[in-house]
């Protein structure tokens, strides 16, 4: 039980550390997924390393997470903003982030810059994880308002007039 438990958090993060088993609230402990991460390892499935800076303790990735961080990090900045559902896996805002949670219910969102989290929308209100000019704040609220346009809607309002 506890592999099929951790290939899926390899799966769906990547990468793994202790930490992100307090955003999954999993009642299974760490040290069982040592060592099924360990197996895992020795038989050359998954890799173990250290991967994420400033996150302490054992961390294991898939192979393919490792090219892709190693990608991202040649590629530099891109100047994009995603924004993202806090209840999305990748809401990781003060679990692997310094600062206060960003709680996981639907309607709050959180912003990445360049995969940084920059801002949280909760309850209707904009915070701003770091500091920002105002442009970017107004740029910020903008991306974390924005909802977005059903795929129909959408092939609707790109059509020449």
């Amino acid at each position: 039980m506890s592999e099929q438990v951790a290939w899926v958090l390899l799966k769906r993060y990547g990468i793994v550390f202790k930490r992100l088993l307090e955003r999954e609230g999993i009642s299974i402990p760490w040290r069982l997924f040592l060592r099924v991460y360990h197996r895992l390892e020795a038989r050359g499935e998954i890799r173990g390393g250290r991967f994420v800076a400033g996150i302490s303790g054992e961390q294991f990735a898939l192979p393919d997470a490792v090219g892709m961080l190693r990608a991202i990090r040649r590629q530099g900045a891109q100047d994009s903003m995603i924004s993202v559902s806090a209840a999305d896996p990748l809401n990781l805002v003060g679990v692997i982030t310094p600062g206060n949670r960003v709680s996981s219910h639907t309607s709050n969102r959180v912003l990445y810059h360049d995969g940084v989290p920059v801002a949280a929308l909760e309850s209707g209100e904009t915070r701003f994880i770091v500091e920002l000019s105002r442009t970017m704040e107004w740029k910020a609220k903008a991306a974390l308002m924005r909802k977005a346009t059903p795929p129909q809607l959408r092939s609707y309002l790109q059509r020449p007039a």
